[in-house]
This record gives C-alpha cells, structure tokens and sequence, in this order.
C-alpha cells in the first residue's frame, strides 16, 4: 500500500472513530445528570457529616460547560468498541500473521483491564476526596469548583485506568520478540522512578496518598508482567534447545 493510500485508510478510520463518538455523545447528554449525581456523592456524604462541603460554579456558564465535558466523555467510554477496532484495524495490516494473533490477545485484555481500572478508580474517589478535605477545619467550608472537581476525578479515574493497562504492552512487545524479560527486569529501578514520577504527574496534588495509590498497583502490575515474560522466554529458550537437539541429532545420523 502507498503513502497516499495509508493516508486515505487513515481519514477513513478517524473518520469513522469520530463519527460514533459523536453519535454516542448524544446519549452521554442524557447520561451526564446521572454521571453528575455519582461524581457528586462523595461531596454530598462530606456535606452530611461534620463538614461542609457542595460543588459550585465560577460563572454562569459553568453549569453548561460541565454538562457539555461530561457528554463528551461519556460519548467516548460508550464508543470505545468502535475507536479502539479502527485502531486495530489501521495497524493490522502491517503485521505478521503471529503478530496479528499477539495483538488481538493484547486488545482483547487491554480494554477489560482499561475498564477494570477506571472502576477502581472511581471506587477510590470517595477515600480520597474525603482524606483531602478532612485537612478542612470544621469552622469552615469547602467550596468547590465544579469543573475543577471533574477534571479532578476524570484524571483519576482515566490515570488508574491507563496504569492497569501499561503492563499489557510489556507483555506485547515480549511476545512479539521486541524487548526480552531479561531487560525488563534488569530495567526494575527506571520502571520504579518512572512510575513514581508518572504518579506525581496524573495526581491532582502533591499529596503522598493519592501517588501511592497509583503507584503501588503499578509496581505490582509491573512484577506481575516480568513474571509473564520470564515464563514466555523461558518456554521459549526450551522449545529452541529442543530444536536446536533434533537438529544436532538429524546431522549426527547422516
């Protein structure tokens, strides 16, 4: 396929990605009110202990624009199927017939593993906002920015999410013969430093708590996916030497 051709089969794929996130966002615009009162609950439970707390908006748009931000991230989590397959379809055509059966396994647990994720994080939410405003005295209140709160809990939720799926790729790229487990593991002490600073990066604040909630699956995702490639290569270097003894064992015959 030519240049022009890869091109054209992008627009299509784009094309068609964005055409059913936005079909799926007319159904987030109906979604949001509900999306809005779940986010909403950990601050209505602060409310109605000894604290106070409630969402509030800068401007007079802000109640639109929240409504707005929430379709369209509800448009995009209802239409992942269709995105993530022209993703797969678009890089298909270029892999090996072994590559093709390692990708399809990477996309069939990556997405759950996504999903799992994000719910993980939004079970955590409670736990954190709750800790973060429990430094509020209960002389005052906690008046909080809407968007700021959403965007809050979309980087949360999103980054756990990406965080459980992170360790997938090593195992692509190991079965695919990119990167050995032998250099995955030996690269232990820049994937623990990455993955802090990652942590830092997505967390809201530099608070300890909200990093190591993150971090710590990480780092166990990251053990669990050398373990994986240690496995593969392992079963890989035997069925070689086996191989590698018929051979001998054939020229030793003739």
């Amino acid at each position: 396929m030519s240049l022009g051709a890869h091109f054209i089969e992008l627009r299509k794929r784009l094309f068609i990605a964005a055409l059913a996130i936005l079909l799926a966002s007319v159904a987030g615009w109906f979604l949001s009110t509900y999306v809005l009162d779940a986010l909403r609950a950990p601050v209505l439970a602060i409310a109605g202990g000894e604290r106070r707390a409630s969402l509030n908006y800068s401007n007079i748009t802000g109640a639109f624009d929240l409504k707005l931000q929430i379709t369209i991230t509800v448009g995009v989590i209802i239409s992942c199927p269709v995105w993530l397959y022209q993703i797969w379809a678009f890089i298909i055509p270029a892999l090996l017939r072994k590559e093709k059966i390692y990708a399809l396994g990477f996309f069939l647990t990556a997405v759950p593993l996504f999903l799992i994720g994000c719910a993980a994080g939004y079970y955590v939410l409670p736990h954190i906002v709750e800790v973060m405003t429990s430094f509020i005295s209960r002389q005052d209140s906690s008046i909080i920015d809407a968007k700021t709160y959403y965007n809050f809990v979309l980087k949360l939720v999103l980054a756990v999410g990406v965080a459980f799926v992170l360790p997938v790729f090593l195992v692509m790229f190991n079965f695919i013969g990119f990167i050995s487990a032998a250099a995955i593991i030996k690269g232990w002490r820049i994937a623990v430093i990455l993955i802090c600073l990652f942590s830092a990066i997505v967390t809201p604040s530099a608070d300890v708590i909200s990093m190591l909630i993150l971090a710590v699956p990480m780092t166990f995702l990251y053990v669990v996916a050398c373990g994986v490639t240690w496995l593969h290569d392992r079963r890989v270097a035997k069925r070689v030497a086996a191989m590698d003894a018929e051979l001998d064992a054939e020229l030793a015959g003739e």
